[in-house]
């Protein structure tokens, strides 16, 4: 599984390198707190019932708080056949220290 940075999934959204599926793994409650813009809200609990709709071949990053729930989905995925999946380190916490400090945070 690869995994990204903050500062290095920003740069490769700003450089638009191909369509990733940004794809938050958090509970709703989180998500009205803070999310990264454009960003697909599915929560964890969900992912083994949606992996039809989901592209095995997409570049996905995965994003939660901290990043550890989004390690769980990334492995969970790569199991199911998944080829590219990309979990953001430090999650949303790390995001807005390095990337957006205006981000609300919890």
């Amino acid at each position: 599984m690869r995994q990204m940075t903050p500062g290095e999934l920003k740069q490769h959204l700003t450089e638009g390198r191909g369509n990733p599926l940004l794809l938050d793994v958090r509970e709703p409650w989180e998500a009205r707190i803070c999310r990264i813009e454009g960003a697909q809200l599915l929560p964890m609990r969900h992912i083994p019932s949606a992996l039809s709709e989901l592209n095995p071949r997409r570049e996905t990053v995965l994003i939660c708080h901290h990043g550890i729930r989004s390690r769980q989905v990334a492995l969970y995925l790569e199991h199911q056949g998944f080829t590219n999946v990309i979990n953001l380190e430090g999650g949303l916490a790390a995001w807005s220290q390095d990337v957006d400090p205006a981000m609300a945070t919890y």
